[in-house]
C-alpha cells in the first residue's frame, strides 16, 4: 500500500556544500528507484543540535516528503544506518492531518490572503 512519509535526516557538518547536494542526490536517486514520488524538499541548512552526536554539535538537515510503498522505508532505513555521512534520521508516516497540514503550510501567504478577502 502507498503511504505518504516524511523523512528528516541530519548530516555531518565536514561535508562541503557539494558532498552534501551528492549525499541528498544519493536519497533522492534511492528513493526514486524504488517507485517513490517525492513531493516536497526542503534543506534546513546548518543547525545547532540539541546534544552532541559523535562529538559535533552542529549537522546539515534535509527533508524529504514523498510517497512509497512501506518496503522501501525499511531499504532507506539500512541505506542511512550504513551511510556514515548520516548523523541521524527519522521516517514518518503521514495521516490525513498532517498531510493536509503540510499542504497549507507550503502554500504561500499572498494566496491566502486573497482567498480571505474574497
Amino acid at each position: 500500500m502507498v503511504r505518504q512519509y516524511e523523512t528528516v535526516f541530519i548530516m555531518t557538518p565536514v561535508l562541503s556544500e557539494d558532498q552534501m547536494k551528492e549525499a541528498v542526490k544519493k536519497v533522492r536517486d534511492f528513493l526514486t528507484g524504488k517507485g517513490a514520488e517525492i513531493i516536497f524538499e526542503n534543506n534546513w541548512g546548518m543547525r545547532r543540535l540539541a546534544y552532541p552526536i559523535q562529538k559535533k554539535s552542529t549537522g546539515f538537515y534535509y527533508l524529504i516528503e514523498f510517497k512509497a510503498e512501506g518496503s522501501a522505508i525499511a531499504e532507506l532505513e539500512v541505506m542511512f544506518k550504513r551511510d556514515e555521512r548520516c548523523l541521524r534520521f527519522l521516517t514518518v508516516a503521514l495521516d490525513k492531518h498532517a498531510i493536509a497540514y503540510n499542504e497549507k503550510k507550503r502554500t504561500p501567504k499572498a494566496a491566502e490572503a486573497v482567498t480571505e478577502e474574497v
